[in-house]
């Protein structure tokens, strides 16, 4: 007979485990159970690297709102751990007057300012004046979110695993899943050979969504890029730790956004391109970096942060899962009762501890208390009604 348990999580990056977490606080031991396809750990998908951003800067409320709770979250696993999982450097977001960026700097001011969330308007001037690293022109303007820094995914998606066993999940690697079948009673998952039912089951593959999603004869507007970000070996070492730098992301007048994060985790600074990756399957995908993108980024630091740039260490490559708008899917599947799926749409790090809570609600009362309307599955952008590409705040 399959092992039953009340919920199956598909999925062991930084959603999945803090899914595993949430869910384990809720249920009685051994009702959960979390599957991953590689070891746990692996460096295959989005959430194994030292750092990412974290901040309230989002030029919509749909996700200021949000905002403070992801905070609150991820304090739960650092208290209950005793790890520190945030380390808070401030951030800033640069655009130029007259540009198309400086439209999401100032819906980004109103949706902080609509959610009571602290921010600064700085000139060139006064930027420079407190990070001398910068070189912007006169034309340049900036919000600075004193609450911003970086999120240690690594080590946060960890201790969920960490916190969901000692609560009583079950947490099984090496465990590729090769069917789901939903019935009107229970979902039956056949992974790594064996066979497990649940009442519910969550899927949070990242990358392998949609490969997940075909095993349910189901469809999501889902498109992989394949990202990466470099690390320069600065010889400024002290002039860009988290006490004297800060993470940023700069809208250039192109429309591209480059962004980046004080030496944390390597001795180097972390920059990178938003978005700009080629389409790709799990199949197409490589690890192998785009020098083009490399010199890219290169280019934009010797313009704006000389005195970050050194020898580039590595570059690092990962999947991001894109929906046509940019925003989570964070829900049921369509005609389903008993599968969720959340798609990070490439800028959920900071929200994991979160969405974890959020999919742990969904799942066991069938709703959620945090206002998460924006990331239905049935929304107009995923069923095509709307199905322009947009660039939301991603980081």
């Amino acid at each position: 007979m399959p092992q039953h348990y009340r919920v199956i999580v598909i999925g062991c990056g930084a959603i999945g485990a803090a899914t595993a977490y949430w869910l384990s606080r809720r249920l009685r031991r051994d009702e959960v159970l979390a599957l991953e396809q590689y070891q746990l750990g692996h460096g295959r998908g989005a959430s194994e690297d030292h750092s990412r951003v974290i901040r309230h800067a989002y030029s919509r409320t749909d996700y200021t709102t949000l905002t403070p709770a992801a905070y609150q979250s991820w304090r739960v696993a650092e208290q209950e751990t005793g790890l520190r999982l945030v380390y808070r450097t401030g951030g800033l977001v640069i655009a130029k007057r007259g540009s198309a960026g400086i439209e999401s700097l100032e819906a980004t001011a109103t949706a902080m300012a609509a959610t009571g969330l602290p921010f600064e308007l700085l000139s060139a001037d006064q930027v420079s004046g407190r990070w001398p690293q910068w070189r912007l022109g006169a034309q340049d303007t900036a919000l600075f979110d004193p609450e911003a820094g970086i999120l240690d995914i690594r080590r946060a998606t960890a201790a969920h695993l960490a916190l969901a066993r000692a609560r009583g999940a079950v947490i099984l690697p090496h465990a590729p899943v090769s069917a789901i079948a939903e019935s009107s009673h229970e979902v039956t998952v056949t992974a790594g050979g064996e066979r497990y039912t649940a009442d519910r089951v969550v899927l949070a593959g990242g990358a392998w969504n949609p490969t997940l999603l075909e095993l349910l004869d189901v469809s999501l507007p889902i498109r992989l890029t394949q990202e990466q970000v470099t690390y320069f070996a600065t010889p400024n070492v002290r002039a860009f730790t988290p006490g004297q730098f800060t993470i940023f992301g700069l809208i250039a007048e192109d429309g591209l956004l480059y962004y980046g994060l004080p030496v944390y985790g390597e001795v180097a600074v972390k920059a990178g391109l938003d978005g700009a990756g080629p389409t790709v399957t799990p199949e197409t995908r490589t690890d192998i970096a785009d020098p083009q993108r490399v010199a890219q980024v290169r280019a934009f630091l010797e313009r704006y942060l000389p005195g970050a740039l050194g020898p580039e260490l590595y570059t690092r490559v990962c999947c991001y899962d894109f929906p046509p708008d940019r925003d989570f899917i964070a829900d049921y599947l369509p005609g389903s009762g008993r599968v969720l799926i959340c798609a990070g749409a490439g800028h959920a790090g900071k929200f994991a501890a979160l969405l974890g809570r959020i999919l742990t609600e969904l799942a066991i009362d069938g709703t959620s208390h945090f206002p998460v309307r924006a990331f239905r599955a049935d929304r107009p952008a995923l069923t095509g009604a709307d199905q322009a590409l947009t660039r939301p705040n991603s980081l």
